[in-house]
C-alpha cells in the first residue's frame, strides 16, 4: 500500500500482463487496466457522518464484492435491472462514439450498454475497487464481451481520460461514494465530449408519509440486516449504504448541483415511487 492510500501498481492482473500505462485507453485488454488507483489525501476526508475516505469505501466495496451483485438484485427484487435498462434506453449510445461508466464496480451498466451498441462503440468501466473489477472481468468474459469492454482501475476524482472523449458518461449508484462529489461530477463532465451525456442513477428519497415511511424503515433498520447476514463485513457496508443516501442530494438539489457544474437541460426521472432517480444533463458545445 502505498503513502496515499491507493492500491498498489501491479504488472499482473487476472493471471494476465497488465497493459502498459501508455496504452490507449479505448484500446481493449481483455481484462484490467491499472490507471492513477492512488486517491488524494487532501481529497478524502471523512464528513461528519459518513466516512467516504477513499481508503475506506475501497476496502469497504472489496469485503463485500463476492455478494454485491447477489444482494443488489435480492435487496430490490430485482428492479435494479430494469432502473439500468431505462438508463440505457433514456441515454442510448451513439454507433462509433465511446461510453464510460464511471464506479462501473462489477460493471452491470457497462455491459448492459454494450449489448445496446451491439458492438458499434467502445465501451469503458472505470472504478478503483480492483476486487469488484475483477467479477466485473468474469462477467464480461461469460458474454463474450471481453474485447469490447474494457475495465480500468482508477479514480472518478482522477480520470486518466483525455478531455472530450465520451459521448456518453454513466455512474450508477456510485457518485455518492466519491468522497468530493462535485469533483467527481467535474471529471465527468470534462471528459463527456461537448454535445455528449452525463447521466446519473442513484437511489433517492420517496416523497409521502406513507411510502416515505416505509421506505426509511427499510432501509435504515431491515437492509443493514439482511446485508450483514449475507454478507458479513467489519466495514458494516450495508449500514453505510442509506446514511450515504441520506446525505446525497436528489431530487431539484441534484439538477442545481448538475446546472451549477455546467450541464444544460438538467432532467430527472423518479423510478418506482421515487426510490431511484435518473437525472441526465449535456454538456454545452457541438461535437467536433
Amino acid at each position: 500500500m502505498d503513502k496515499s492510500g491507493g492500491l498498489p501498481i501491479s504488472s499482473e492482473v487476472d493471471g494476465r500482463p497488465a497493459r502498459p500505462p501508455d496504452a490507449s485507453p479505448l484500446e481493449p485488454t481483455n481484462g484490467l487496466r491499472d490507471v492513477a488507483t492512488q486517491t488524494d489525501p487532501d481529497v478524502a476526508k471523512a464528513g461528519p457522518e459518513v466516512d467516504k475516505s477513499g481508503h475506506r469505501v475501497r476496502s469497504m466495496f472489496a469485503s463485500i464484492a463476492g455478494k454485491y451483485d447477489l444482494l443488489n438484485h435480492l435487496l430490490s427484487l430485482n428492479v435494479d435491472r430494469m432502473w439500468r435498462a431505462f438508463t440505457v434506453r433514456t441515454v442510448p449510445p451513439e454507433p462509433g462514439v465511446p461510453v464510460l461508466d464511471c464506479c462501473t464496480g462489477t460493471a452491470d451498466l457497462a455491459l448492459a450498454y454494450d449489448r445496446a451498441a451491439g458492438g458499434k462503440s467502445p465501451v469503458i468501466g472505470s472504478d478503483f475497487c480492483r476486487e469488484m473489477l475483477l467479477i466485473g472481468n468474469q462477467k464480461a468474459r461469460k458474454l463474450g464481451a471481453q474485447d469490447r469492454v474494457t475495465l480500468i482501475e482508477g479514480d472518478t476524482q482522477r480520470l486518466p481520460f483525455p478531455t472530450g472523449e465520451f459521448g456518453v458518461v454513466t455512474v450508477a449508484f456510485g457518485l455518492r461514494n466519491v468522497s468530493d462529489t462535485a469533483k467527481g461530477l467535474d471529471e465527468m463532465i470534462r471528459v463527456a465530449r461537448p454535445g455528449g451525456k452525463v447521466a446519473i442513477l442513484e437511489f433517492s428519497r420517496p416523497r409521502g408519509p406513507v411510502l416515505g415511511r416505509l421506505y426509511l424503515t427499510f432501509f435504515t433498520h431491515v437492509l443493514p440486516r439482511v446485508g450483514q447476514a449475507v454478507a458479513p463485513n467489519r466495514y458494516d457496508a450495508y449500514r453505510y449504504l442509506p446514511e450515504s443516501v441520506m446525505q446525497f442530494p436528489d431530487g431539484q438539489e441534484m439538477l442545481d448541483l448538475m446546472t451549477s457544474r455546467g450541464l444544460v437541460d438538467a432532467v430527472q426521472h423518479p423510478l418506482t415511487f421515487g426510490i431511484a432517480t435518473l437525472y441526465v444533463g449535456t454538456k454545452p458545445g457541438t461535437p467536433g
